[in-house]
Parts: structure tokens; C-alpha cells; sequence
């Protein structure tokens, strides 16, 4: 056979080096080579070069083939595995064969744990592929022979007999598994560790189900990104999930045999599974909150122009702005600020005080954030007549670094909180619903103004006649004539606060705290 008459459009992109169209020739043909009978005779001559298949065959071969027979439900199948020096980029792969060619050939790779491209061995790397052949495959290839007549998986009522492609494919990906256990132990342990540190580092909220995945499942590949670790955990925990919410509907049923013990053993079961997945999501919480402080320390800092960031961004970061309760679900990180401030009637975040459902007024002033706690089981009783308590939190955020604090309520942040409280109360205070809360001037006030304490506003705080903290990164005091408590709170102090209050379930987790 002569190479002539070739196309431009073909030509120009063809391999040209004799010893090129070799391995490329014999890749295509490689199973004539292993099977029994073996090749005809190939040479590749190109001017004075002469090439040999069977050389190429020699020189491409790891090692010598290897064959294992095995039976499925009754039918013989006899697989050659083969470690192949390829030369081109290829993935593992089982060829089914039958009439004497290949009909198909289907990548393996992460279908045997470990094995996720080339193998590393003492002497070289090298590529498994395997040749599967039967005598059931010939008897059922497609005339064409690009396919087989036979079904994916047993129908349910020919399962114990009727052989499926589902049924081969197990069976031939389990003798590759037992062929490639020793090549591929080094993987799986790389592959093993690469979860266990991404989980340590990024994603400790998979800690508490990774007992609930298989070892297989986890046998990815050491070079995987992060990204797609994050997809195949969480796409383990969907699956976790489902699986015990199909359960749930079952657990409480004690089978007809069943006896106590084994129902309670089924229940514990069941009952740790649970828990494996309620303190996933906990230390996905934690974790936020790590993320959530972690943000806000970068954000405090002064940037590479020498600038610090407005306090828009802070805002956001604390509370989305623009926003009320109505538009959050759980979208503020107000326990930066205090616990207690997850817990509210009603919350408004820049928002004018005459949009708010909690005031009746007209004002357009903007208070940073409001939030209204109503307690419908009131802490103080009065000649024994239940009276609703509420109370009201003004939060101010001012840039970091900021120091043009001054008097008045547009330069002094403690005046604006106060001042902020008064038109809230004079606006005849509601619930979010529209009920009306009364004496509404009595209502506690809560101001917290989040900003450095820079020296004018240190000037501010004293005039105030509020108390330093101990540590010096705050003040704090009460106002009487405004029936208010107020707390001025450094960045720093703010950072260091709930950091400390998160200590033990970032501990927990294993994250650092500094």
C-alpha cells in the first residue's frame, strides 16, 4: 500500500515522520498485536527509512500482557491487561471486542479508585489499557459492529440471570482494580490526603460526613482544583441527604421479623447519620463566620493606595444595605456587632425613617441600621398587667480611621444615634405588622457607633461622659435623658470580640483564630 495522491487540506496537517504514522498505525491497530493469532507483518518505509510494527509493538509494550478469565452469571470473558509506553496522550481504557476487532473502547479513568491518568512506577510511568474478549460479546455484537445487542441493566425480573452490560462492566472494572492494586496504592494515599487538607483548610463543614462516604468515592486525583472538590463533596452530602430523607420515612416502621435489637440498631444508625449531617451544617456556619471576620479584617486595613476603605463597604459586610428583615433571610452578620441582634421584630439597613413600618413620620434621615425587638412574653410586670417591652437599636458605621468627629448630628456619630432614637420614638412606634406599641417614649435605646477611636472622637465620647473599656478600644454609658445605652466600639474591639466569642467552635473546626 502506497501513500499517494494525498490532499493539501489533509497533507499540510498530516503527521509527516515515518516513525509518527508507526505509532500512530499501531495505536489504531494495537489489538491485533496482543490477540491470539497475533498481526500480519506492517512496515512503515518512508525513502530509506523502514519501520517495523513489531518493533514499535516491542518498544511500546511495559511489560509483558497479562490474561485473567472470569465468569459473569454464567459466561465466560477473558480480559488482557496491558501496560503500554504510548506515545501519544492517552486515558486508561477497557476495549470490548468481539468478531475479531474492537467495537468499542470506554475511559476509565476515576472508575478504579486511584487510577486517574498514567501510573507511576519504580522504573517509568506507564498506560493501562485492557482487551476484553467472549464468546456471549460475539454472539451479540451488532452486525456493523460499532455496538451490542444487549441491555444496560437487567430488567428486574430476569436481574438474577440476564446478563447486562451494567453486569460486565463491574466485573471487568473489579479485575482492573485487583490488576492495578499495587501501582496504584501511592495515588489513593495522595488522593486521600489532598481531601483531608482541603477539608482541614477550606471546607471543614464535609468533616463530620466524610465517615459516611465511601473510600472510593474519595479516591480522587491529587491534582484536582478546588473548585471541583467542593462539587464532588457537596454533591456527596446531596446524596447523603437524600438517602436519609427516603429513610426517614421508613425508620420509624419495625419490620414484621425485626427484632428489638436489630430495630435499635437500625434507629442508631440512622440517628448518627443525622447528626454526621446537622454538624456538617453547623461548621458551615462556623466557617462563614470565619470567612465573614477574615473579610472584614482585610477590609479595616489600609489598602495599597493608602486609603481605608468607606464605610459602605464595612456596612455591606455587616448588613447588606438598603435592605429590611423582609428582603434577608440570613444575610446579616449583626452578631459581629452583638448575639442578641439575630433576634428582632424588625430591621431596616439605610433606610428612610419615613419607609420604615415600625415609625409613622415623615422624616427622610437614614440611620444606618434599626433594628425593633418586640417580646410578646414581656420581662416586666406592672400591678400584674402584661405590658409589651420592646426595645430599639440604632447602629452608626463611620470609615475607618475617620477623624473630623465634631458637635452636631452631622459630624458627632454618638449625636446621630441618639438623634436617630428620638424621631423613632416620636414617630409613634409600631411592631412590623402595624400594632401599636405603647409608651413608646419609654422604650430602651440601644446606639452603637462602630468607628476607630481616633482623637476627635475620643473628644466625643467624653463629652458624652462615657466610660473608657479597659482594654482603651471603646467607650460606653448610659444616657438617661434619652433612656439610652449607648457603646462606642473600635474596628479592633469589634474584631477581637467576636473572634473571642467564636473561639471554641473555631477551635473545634481547626481553624485559626488570628
Amino acid at each position: 500500500m502506497r501513500l499517494g495522491g494525498f490532499k493539501k487540506e489533509y497533507r499540510e496537517r498530516a503527521p509527516k515522520t515515518g516513525k509518527t504514522i508507526a505509532n500512530a498505525l499501531f495505536e489504531h491497530c494495537l489489538w491485533y498485536f496482543v490477540r491470539d493469532g497475533g498481526a500480519p507483518k506492517i512496515k512503515v518505509v518512508d525513502h530509506d527509512e523502514t519501520i517495523l510494527l513489531d518493533d514499535v509493538y516491542e518498544e511500546c509494550m511495559y511489560s509483558s500482557a497479562q490474561r485473567q478469565s472470569l465468569s459473569v452469571k454464567g459466561q465466560s470473558f477473558e480480559l488482557t491487561h496491558l501496560k503500554l509506553k504510548a506515545s501519544a496522550p492517552r486515558e486508561p481504557f477497557i476495549a470490548w471486542c468481539a468478531a475479531g476487532r474492537v467495537v468499542k473502547e470506554e475511559g476509565i479513568t476515576g472508575k478504579v479508585p486511584g487510577l486517574h491518568g498514567r501510573i507511576a512506577d519504580d522504573k517509568d510511568d506507564f498506560l493501562y489499557a485492557c482487551y476484553m474478549t467472549s464468546p456471549f460479546l460475539d454472539q451479540h455484537v451488532r452486525p456493523e459492529r460499532i455496538g451490542f445487542d444487549i441491555e444496560e441493566i437487567s430488567d428486574d425480573l430476569f436481574a438474577e440471570t440476564e446478563l447486562s452490560l451494567s453486569d460486565i462492566r463491574t466485573a471487568a472494572l473489579e479485575s482492573s482494580k485487583s490488576f492495578l492494586a499495587k501501582y496504584l496504592q501511592e495515588s489513593r494515599a495522595a488522593g486521600r490526603e489532598r481531601v483531608e487538607k482541603f477539608v482541614a483548610q477550606r471546607a471543614p463543614r464535609y468533616r463530620p460526613i466524610l465517615a459516611q462516604i465511601s473510600e472510593e468515592k474519595l479516591s480522587v486525583d491529587p491534582a484536582i482544583s478546588d473548585r471541583e472538590l467542593d462539587l464532588l463533596l457537596h454533591k456527596q452530602l446531596a446524596e447523603i441527604e437524600s438517602s436519609l430523607l427516603v429513610e426517614g420515612h421508613t425508620i420509624m416502621v419495625v419490620g414484621a421479623e425485626e427484632t428489638n435489637e436489630d430495630y435499635v440498631t437500625r434507629l442508631n444508625g440512622y440517628l448518627s447519620k443525622v447528626e454526621a449531617v446537622k454538624m456538617s451544617d453547623l461548621a458551615s456556619y462556623v466557617f462563614h463566620r470565619k470567612i465573614i471576620l477574615d473579610i472584614l479584617q482585610r477590609a479595616i486595613e489600609r489598602g495599597d493606595d493608602g486609603k481605608y476603605a468607606r464605610e459602605e463597604l464595612i456596612h455591606e459586610i455587616i448588613m447588606p444595605m438598603r435592605k429590611t428583615s423582609n428582603d434577608l433571610l440570613d444575610n446579616s452578620n449583626l452578631w459581629l456587632i452583638d448575639e442578641r441582634l439575630a433576634f428582632h421584630d424588625f430591621l431596616a439597613s439605610d433606610k428612610p425613617l419615613s419607609s420604615m413600618p415600625i415609625v409613622k413620620t415623615i422624616d427622610a434621615k437614614e440611620p444606618d441600621i434599626v433594628a425593633l425587638n418586640v417580646f410578646d412574653e414581656p420581662l416586666l410586670v406592672a400591678e400584674g398587667q402584661r405590658l409589651p417591652l420592646a426595645s430599639i437599636v440604632v447602629i452608626e458605621i463611620k470609615r475607618p480611621m475617620r477623624n473630623d468627629a465634631a458637635s452636631g448630628e452631622d459630624k458627632d456619630p454618638i449625636e446621630q444615634a441618639l438623634g436617630y432614637l428620638d424621631r423613632i420614638r416620636s414617630g409613634q412606634t409600631q411592631t412590623a405588622n402595624g400594632r401599636p406599641i405603647p409608651r413608646s417614649d419609654e422604650i430602651p435605646g440601644f446606639c452603637y457607633v462602630i468607628c476607630d477611636i481616633t482623637p476627635s472622637v475620643e473628644r466625643r465620647c467624653k463629652l458624652a461622659q462615657l466610660t473608657v473599656t479597659s482594654d482603651r478600644q471603646g467607650y460606653f454609658g448610659y444616657n438617661p435623658n434619652y433612656k439610652a445605652y449607648i457603646e462606642v466600639i473600635s474596628f479592633d474591639r469589634l474584631l477581637n470580640g467576636a473572634r473571642e466569642r467564636n473561639r471554641a467552635f473555631f477551635d473545634k473546626l481547626g481553624l485559626p483564630t488570628t
